[in-house]
Protein backbone atom coordinates (compact mmCIF):
# COMPACT_ATOMS: atom_id res chain seq x y z
CA UNK A 1 0.00 0.00 0.00
CA UNK A 2 0.80 3.96 -0.57
CA UNK A 3 -0.18 7.16 0.69
CA UNK A 4 0.01 9.91 -0.76
CA UNK A 5 0.10 12.98 1.10
CA UNK A 6 -0.75 15.78 -1.14
CA UNK A 7 -0.88 19.67 -0.37
CA UNK A 8 -3.89 21.47 -2.44
CA UNK A 9 -2.77 25.26 -1.39
CA UNK A 10 -4.38 27.69 0.94
CA UNK A 11 -7.92 27.96 -1.05
CA UNK A 12 -7.90 27.96 -4.41
CA UNK A 13 -7.96 25.50 -6.50
CA UNK A 14 -5.73 26.96 -8.89
CA UNK A 15 -3.24 25.99 -6.30
CA UNK A 16 -2.80 22.97 -7.17
CA UNK A 17 0.32 21.96 -8.96
CA UNK A 18 0.92 19.97 -12.01
CA UNK A 19 2.57 16.85 -9.92
CA UNK A 20 -0.02 17.63 -7.43
CA UNK A 21 -2.47 16.88 -10.46
CA UNK A 22 -0.62 13.68 -11.04
CA UNK A 23 -0.97 12.63 -7.98
CA UNK A 24 -4.79 12.50 -7.09
CA UNK A 25 -4.99 11.05 -10.87
CA UNK A 26 -2.30 7.82 -9.47
CA UNK A 27 -4.75 7.71 -6.74
CA UNK A 28 -7.37 4.86 -6.12
CA UNK A 29 -9.44 5.96 -1.95
CA UNK A 30 -9.20 9.51 -0.73
CA UNK A 31 -9.34 9.88 2.38
CA UNK A 32 -11.02 12.88 4.05
CA UNK A 33 -11.28 13.79 7.64
CA UNK A 34 -15.26 15.54 8.16
CA UNK A 35 -15.08 18.77 10.79
CA UNK A 36 -18.63 19.09 10.89
CA UNK A 37 -21.32 21.19 9.08
CA UNK A 38 -19.35 24.53 10.33
CA UNK A 39 -16.32 23.96 8.18
CA UNK A 40 -18.22 22.14 5.15
CA UNK A 41 -16.90 24.75 2.77
CA UNK A 42 -13.26 22.74 3.51
CA UNK A 43 -15.11 19.47 2.16
CA UNK A 44 -17.24 21.13 -0.40
CA UNK A 45 -13.23 22.58 -2.19
CA UNK A 46 -11.93 19.38 -2.06
CA UNK A 47 -15.01 17.58 -3.64
CA UNK A 48 -14.74 20.31 -6.04
CA UNK A 49 -10.79 19.12 -6.78
CA UNK A 50 -11.87 15.62 -7.25
CA UNK A 51 -14.54 16.01 -9.49
CA UNK A 52 -12.19 17.63 -11.97
CA UNK A 53 -9.24 15.51 -11.77
CA UNK A 54 -10.40 12.06 -10.47
CA UNK A 55 -14.15 11.68 -11.39
CA UNK A 56 -15.76 9.10 -9.76
CA UNK A 57 -12.77 8.22 -7.30
CA UNK A 58 -13.38 6.64 -4.29
CA UNK A 59 -14.15 9.20 -1.45
CA UNK A 60 -14.07 7.90 2.08
CA UNK A 61 -14.86 9.96 5.00
CA UNK A 62 -14.50 10.11 8.50
CA UNK A 63 -15.78 12.19 11.40
CA UNK A 64 -12.13 14.63 12.73
CA UNK A 65 -12.50 14.08 16.56
CA UNK A 66 -13.12 17.34 18.92
CA UNK A 67 -9.91 18.55 20.41
CA UNK A 68 -10.28 19.70 23.90
CA UNK A 69 -9.60 23.57 23.51
CA UNK A 70 -10.16 23.90 27.58
CA UNK A 71 -7.18 22.40 28.62
CA UNK A 72 -4.59 24.21 30.24
CA UNK A 73 -2.50 21.18 28.94
CA UNK A 74 -1.83 22.43 25.56
CA UNK A 75 0.49 19.91 24.69
CA UNK A 76 -0.64 16.66 26.44
CA UNK A 77 -4.26 18.03 24.64
CA UNK A 78 -2.45 17.94 20.70
CA UNK A 79 -0.71 14.66 21.55
CA UNK A 80 -4.23 13.11 23.13
CA UNK A 81 -6.24 14.56 20.00
CA UNK A 82 -3.82 13.37 17.27
CA UNK A 83 -4.03 10.01 18.95
CA UNK A 84 -7.39 10.28 18.02
CA UNK A 85 -7.24 11.19 15.05
CA UNK A 86 -4.80 8.32 14.08
CA UNK A 87 -6.96 6.01 15.54
CA UNK A 88 -9.62 7.33 12.96
CA UNK A 89 -7.40 7.26 10.16
CA UNK A 90 -5.81 3.76 10.94
CA UNK A 91 -9.26 1.99 10.59
CA UNK A 92 -10.49 4.30 7.66
CA UNK A 93 -6.92 2.34 6.17
CA UNK A 94 -7.47 -0.85 7.22
CA UNK A 95 -11.02 -0.87 5.90
CA UNK A 96 -10.72 0.61 2.55
CA UNK A 97 -7.25 -0.06 1.45
CA UNK A 98 -5.80 -3.39 0.44
CA UNK A 99 -2.36 -4.79 -1.83
CA UNK A 100 -1.22 -2.20 -4.04
CA UNK A 101 -3.59 0.43 -3.62
CA UNK A 102 -2.98 3.70 -3.72
CA UNK A 103 -4.63 6.00 -1.05
CA UNK A 104 -4.30 9.77 -0.60
CA UNK A 105 -5.08 12.37 1.65
CA UNK A 106 -5.12 16.00 0.28
CA UNK A 107 -3.95 18.18 2.89
CA UNK A 108 -4.68 22.45 2.53
CA UNK A 109 -1.52 24.19 2.27
CA UNK A 110 1.60 22.73 2.25
CA UNK A 111 2.03 19.04 4.57
CA UNK A 112 5.32 20.03 5.90
CA UNK A 113 3.93 23.35 7.78
CA UNK A 114 2.11 23.12 10.66
CA UNK A 115 -0.36 20.05 9.80
CA UNK A 116 -0.59 17.00 11.28
CA UNK A 117 -1.37 14.00 8.94
CA UNK A 118 2.84 13.26 8.49
CA UNK A 119 2.87 13.29 12.28
CA UNK A 120 -0.11 10.88 12.60
CA UNK A 121 0.73 8.51 9.68
CA UNK A 122 4.29 8.48 10.87
CA UNK A 123 2.67 7.24 14.67
CA UNK A 124 0.47 4.62 12.80
CA UNK A 125 3.42 2.89 11.22
CA UNK A 126 5.25 2.78 14.49
CA UNK A 127 2.19 0.83 15.93
CA UNK A 128 3.02 -1.71 13.47
CA UNK A 129 0.17 -2.89 12.71
CA UNK A 130 -0.19 -0.99 9.00
CA UNK A 131 2.47 -1.04 6.26
CA UNK A 132 2.65 1.43 3.61
CA UNK A 133 4.75 3.51 1.78
CA UNK A 134 4.32 7.55 2.13
CA UNK A 135 4.95 10.33 -0.69
CA UNK A 136 4.82 13.94 0.02
CA UNK A 137 3.33 15.99 -2.60
CA UNK A 138 4.19 19.71 -1.51
CA UNK A 139 1.65 22.22 -2.08
CA UNK A 140 1.49 26.17 -1.27
CA UNK A 141 1.27 27.17 2.08
CA UNK A 142 -1.19 29.92 3.69
CA UNK A 143 1.84 31.87 4.48
CA UNK A 144 3.48 31.72 0.41
CA UNK A 145 -0.24 32.66 -0.76
CA UNK A 146 -0.42 35.89 2.09
CA UNK A 147 2.56 37.42 0.80
CA UNK A 148 1.71 37.05 -2.78
CA UNK A 149 -1.30 38.53 -2.39
CA UNK A 150 0.05 41.30 -0.28
CA UNK A 151 2.89 41.60 -3.00
CA UNK A 152 5.72 41.61 -0.55
CA UNK A 153 8.68 39.06 0.05
CA UNK A 154 8.64 37.49 3.48
CA UNK A 155 12.40 38.48 4.53
CA UNK A 156 14.33 41.70 4.59
CA UNK A 157 17.56 41.28 2.90
CA UNK A 158 20.23 39.40 5.00
CA UNK A 159 17.42 38.92 8.06
CA UNK A 160 16.27 35.41 9.22
CA UNK A 161 12.57 34.95 9.20
CA UNK A 162 10.69 32.77 12.24
CA UNK A 163 7.31 30.97 12.06
CA UNK A 164 5.16 30.88 15.61
CA UNK A 165 2.28 30.51 16.97
CA UNK A 166 -0.05 33.14 18.33
CA UNK A 167 0.32 31.58 21.49
CA UNK A 168 3.87 31.85 21.46
CA UNK A 169 3.48 35.13 20.05
CA UNK A 170 1.57 36.43 23.08
CA UNK A 171 4.37 35.92 25.74
CA UNK A 172 6.89 37.18 23.68
CA UNK A 173 8.02 38.82 20.71
CA UNK A 174 10.81 36.50 19.17
CA UNK A 175 14.27 37.10 20.07
CA UNK A 176 16.08 38.63 17.52
CA UNK A 177 13.97 38.36 14.84
CA UNK A 178 12.20 41.58 12.96
CA UNK A 179 9.83 39.49 10.68
CA UNK A 180 7.75 36.55 12.44
CA UNK A 181 4.90 34.75 10.60
CA UNK A 182 2.16 34.15 12.74
CA UNK A 183 0.05 31.26 12.06
CA UNK A 184 -2.89 28.95 14.81
CA UNK A 185 -3.58 32.20 16.32
CA UNK A 186 -6.93 32.07 18.14
CA UNK A 187 -6.77 35.22 20.21
CA UNK A 188 -5.09 38.17 18.18
CA UNK A 189 -1.76 37.99 19.62
CA UNK A 190 -0.25 40.91 17.85
CA UNK A 191 -2.57 43.58 19.76
CA UNK A 192 0.07 42.13 22.52
CA UNK A 193 2.61 44.15 20.41
CA UNK A 194 0.89 47.49 19.16
CA UNK A 195 3.82 49.57 20.75
CA UNK A 196 6.77 47.73 18.72
CA UNK A 197 7.10 50.14 15.44
CA UNK A 198 6.13 47.30 12.90
CA UNK A 199 3.70 46.70 9.95
CA UNK A 200 1.57 43.84 9.79
CA UNK A 201 0.39 41.73 6.24
CA UNK A 202 -3.22 39.72 7.88
CA UNK A 203 -4.78 37.52 5.72
CA UNK A 204 -7.52 34.81 6.49
CA UNK A 205 -9.64 32.63 4.14
CA UNK A 206 -6.68 33.21 1.58
CA UNK A 207 -7.69 32.14 -1.99
CA UNK A 208 -11.28 31.62 -1.62
CA UNK A 209 -14.37 33.70 -2.47
CA UNK A 210 -14.58 35.18 1.04
CA UNK A 211 -10.37 36.36 1.04
CA UNK A 212 -9.68 39.04 3.07
CA UNK A 213 -6.78 41.25 3.80
CA UNK A 214 -5.65 43.98 5.88
CA UNK A 215 -1.69 46.12 6.38
CA UNK A 216 -0.29 49.11 7.61
CA UNK A 217 1.45 50.34 10.36
CA UNK A 218 0.66 47.43 13.45
CA UNK A 219 -0.61 50.31 16.47
CA UNK A 220 -2.90 51.98 13.28
CA UNK A 221 -4.61 48.63 11.71
CA UNK A 222 -4.88 46.36 14.98
CA UNK A 223 -8.10 47.54 16.18
CA UNK A 224 -9.64 47.34 12.40
CA UNK A 225 -8.04 43.33 11.69
CA UNK A 226 -9.80 42.51 15.32
CA UNK A 227 -12.92 44.27 14.21
CA UNK A 228 -12.63 42.29 10.82
CA UNK A 229 -11.99 39.34 12.20
CA UNK A 230 -14.99 38.53 14.57
CA UNK A 231 -17.46 39.87 11.86
CA UNK A 232 -15.54 36.94 9.78
CA UNK A 233 -15.53 34.44 12.20
CA UNK A 234 -19.69 35.23 13.46
CA UNK A 235 -20.58 35.01 9.91
CA UNK A 236 -18.90 32.14 8.35
CA UNK A 237 -18.72 30.21 12.23
CA UNK A 238 -14.76 29.73 11.19
CA UNK A 239 -11.85 31.34 10.75
CA UNK A 240 -8.16 30.39 8.89
CA UNK A 241 -5.92 33.35 9.13
CA UNK A 242 -2.39 34.13 9.46
CA UNK A 243 -0.25 37.32 9.13
CA UNK A 244 3.37 38.45 9.50
CA UNK A 245 4.71 41.22 11.40
CA UNK A 246 7.94 43.30 10.46
CA UNK A 247 10.26 45.41 12.18
CA UNK A 248 12.72 48.04 10.48
CA UNK A 249 11.04 48.68 7.29
CA UNK A 250 9.39 51.90 5.85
Amino acid sequence: MEILVIGIGAGDPDHLTMQAVRAIERAEVFFVLDKGEVKQELVDLRTEILEKYAPGAKVVVGRDPERDRSSTAYVESVDDWRRRRADVCAGLIEQELTGDQVGAFLVWGDPSLYDSTLAILDDLLARGELKFGIEVIPGISSVSALAAKHRIGLNQVGKPIQVTTGRRLAKEWPDGVDDVVVMLDAQTAFTAHTDQDADIYWGAYLGTPDELLVAGKLSEVAGEIEKVRAQARERKGWIMDTYLLRRGHR
